[in-house]
């Protein structure tokens, strides 16, 4: 047979089942556009090799091996033509001497046969499979054929193993299951996630938020007593030039701090007499952190606790002795657009104007903690500090309009914002409870809330976050209710679980207080907790909900995206990805009876220390969820909108293959479901 070198990538190449060495290909006689006739216009065979080279180094785990390991691979690349409906190999065969790289067209792997055959994957350009060979020295678990026209790399296993021994970020692809066909259970998320990490390439040079803070925080160790006189201890601080000094005992333990403000505040304005002693006017308990802490634990601190100084003290307790003083300051050096900053400037802003333009610089921050592959739980706590922030703002603008408050009330976040994990500024949702009085203040109370929560809804949407379609805000008078009314309304949900009320039980089961009289709240939730117990049957209503929207077991090119509509060939990552989650968390909580915790992952991994043999599955599915929440919100920011509907084509291919193993996971937790609640009887 007459032999020509490869002229293009995209040709068909060889006969249909027979593997040939780059190096020489046969020309395919089906095609008549390869110039046969006149071998002159063909390229040398080295092109070839660099051919190989330049698809190889796009794609994961190839990307991370070093040019002369992958020029070597590529020499010696083996490339198979496969017509539609051609098997490449079936379950139970030997496996080849090589593993495979889509170069063009699919495959698809499929287990068992006849009726009982089953779709596990379908490779596209730039997957990896048959790879079982390769880490498990056992026969192929499935079939893989043709769906196309289809052009396939084989990698020399013998020349790919050294690699994969010595290389531990390509270790860790094929652990993960990235490799599709490979040994590994899909949807290990510990895995999954140690390899998105690691094979991450940041390119920012900033410090992450993971990182030590390493500043010296020594020369910031200024104490006095208790019982030292106040004009003694702003002499000390004065002679140290320290804007505060601790306040320790005899063991050096801090007790509290006094600051310039607090003089400024109680002694200066004669609340307290200048030889009056520390205790008198110190700021109490102070909060305190280890040395060398996390720059994100830190920055939360600051932020929670509403204080510019952390104490920092040899175990992080206040039960051991100081060792200096960890400043607002040292965090605004070490990083640039400081989270606690824009905190204090929604809190501080004297005009409501200001908050759209520092919202919208929250919103960069998010960026780059994306960007650098922060710790999606410390990034929800972020955004929700500046998201509360927000609306406390916005609700004290308000009352400066109304004027105070005829009762007591509470602001309910619902939804997202809830839950803590408005990462992007979708849209709101929120709900007002009041305290019970007579009829006519009652009514008189909600007029005057209902007009509160309609300027802070307005604010908020003045700030990017656009007004519910459903109207489930506090503006809308049905969810600005004495707490009476909402305790009516709980109790109908879950006593009468219609199809309405497991909806909107699903909605407002999230509600975290923000701001108000919290005390409402409790009783609220108390309240709730006692209804469930009693209604047995709620809970099985709601878990049959939770299984509403079932799991995308694969995410195959097109498969399971919108088949109409705007968002026609997108793929709905809340409704069929996330939600799954968020109602599966929340039905095992309340079963559980575990209250005050709202945030998906966070109750995931509650769930796994209050039930040890689900325990695997619990920190996999919070581990999943975060996944899902990075990706929604890499989506949002990359086309400027709420990052519900994410496009295939725009994702790489580490991302798809990341996304791809979290949905497993979802199968596995509402099996669960079905078990636990025996939802196969429900209305059998």
């Amino acid at each position: 047979m007459n032999s020509t070198p490869w002229q293009d990538t995209n040709c068909k190449l060889a006969p249909a089942g027979e593997i040939l060495n780059s190096n020489l290909l046969a020309p395919h006689p089906q095609i008549p556009y390869l110039k046969q006739t006149n071998p002159h216009l063909m390229k040398p065979a080295n092109a070839i090799q660099e051919r190989v080279l330049e698809f190889l180094q796009q794609y994961p785990p190839f990307n991370l091996i070093s040019q002369e390991q992958l020029q070597q691979l590529a020499g010696q690349v083996r490339v198979q033509y496969l017509e539609p409906e051609q098997t490449l190999f079936n379950q139970g065969d030997t496996p080849h001497e090589v593993f495979y790289v889509v170069r063009q067209g699919s495959v698809r792997l499929e287990q068992g046969m006849g009726e009982a055959k089953r779709l596990v994957d379908v490779c596209d350009e730039g997957d990896v499979f048959g790879a079982r060979a390769l880490i498990a020295k056992k026969n192929y678990s499935s079939t893989a054929t043709a769906t196309e026209e289809t052009l396939v790399y084989g990698v020399s296993i013998a020349l790919f193993d050294p690699i994969l021994h010595h290389n531990p970020e390509v270790a860790l692809y094929f652990a993960a299951g990235f490799a599709a066909g490979g040994p590994v259970q899909q949807g290990n998320m510990q895995e999954t996630n140690e390899a998105r990490r690691s094979l991450h390439r940041t390119t920012t040079q900033q410090l992450h938020l993971e990182d030590v803070l390493t500043l010296s925080t020594g020369h910031n160790k200024v104490t006095c007593t208790a019982q030292t006189s106040i004009r003694l201890a702003a002499q000390i601080m004065s002679d140290k030039d320290s804007s505060f000094i601790l306040v320790v005992d005899e063991e050096e333990h801090p007790i509290g701090i006094l600051t310039d403000t607090d003089l400024r505040k109680r002694v200066v304005a004669g609340h307290v007499g200048i030889d009056d002693m520390v205790e008198a006017v110190m700021s109490e308990p102070e909060v305190t952190i280890a040395p060398n802490p996390h720059m994100a634990e830190a920055l939360l601190l600051l932020m929670r606790h509403r204080v510019k100084h952390l104490c920092v003290t040899r175990d992080g307790t206040v039960n051991s002795p100081v060792e200096g003083v960890l400043t607002e300051h040292h965090l605004l050096l070490a990083q640039g657009n400081n989270p606690v900053v824009l905190v204090q400037e929604i809190r501080q802003t004297s005009s409501i104007a200001h908050l759209p333009a520092i919202r919208n610089r929250a919103e960069e921050l998010l960026q780059k903690y994306l960007e650098q592959d922060v710790n999606i739980a410390f990034v929800a706590n972020i955004m929700t500090e500046i998201n509360d922030a927000l609306v406390v703002r916005a609700l004290q603008h308000a009352e400066g309009i109304l004027g105070e408050p005829p009762l007591r009330y509470c602001w309910l976040s619902i939804g997202s914002e809830g839950r803590e994990e408005q990462l992007l500024r979708t849209d709101q949702d929120n709900a007002l409870v009041f305290e019970d009085a007579h009829v006519g203040l009652e009514q008189e109370a909600q007029a005057y809330f209902v007009q509160l929560a309609v300027l802070v809804n307005e604010v908020l949407e003045q700030c990017g976050f656009e007004k519910c379609p459903a109207n489930m805000m506090a503006g809308n008078p049905k969810w600005c209710q004495p707490l009476h009314a909402w305790k009516q309304y709980f109790h109908n949900w879950i006593h009468e679980p219609t199809e309405e009320a497991l909806l909107n039980a699903s909605i407002f089961f999230d509600y975290r207080p923000l701001h108000g009289n919290l005390v409402l709240a409790k009783e609220l939730t108390s309240y709730i907790y006692e209804h469930i117990q009693q209604e047995r049957i709620f809970l099985p209503y709601l878990a049959k909900h939770a299984l509403q929207s079932p799991p995308p077991l694969s995410f195959f090119r097109n498969f399971m995206v919108e088949r109409g509509g705007d968002h026609k060939d997108q793929f709905d990552i809340k409704l069929r990805a996330m939600t799954p989650l968020v109602d599966a968390a929340r039905v095992l909580t309340l079963y559980n009876r575990v209250a005050g915790e709202n945030n998906t992952f966070k109750r995931f991994a509650r769930l796994a220390e209050l039930e040890p043999q689900n325990a695997t599955l619990y920190r996999e599915a919070a581990m999943a969820y975060e996944i899902m929440m990075r990706h929604r919100a890499l989506s949002g920011l990359r086309n400027n909108d709420t990052g519900r509907y994410i496009n295939p084509a725009q994702l790489n291919k580490l991302e798809r293959q990341t996304l791809r193993n979290t949905f497993k996971i979802i199968s596995d937790v509402q099996e669960l479901l079905q078990v636990r609640f025996q939802l196969n009887y429900l209305n059998a």
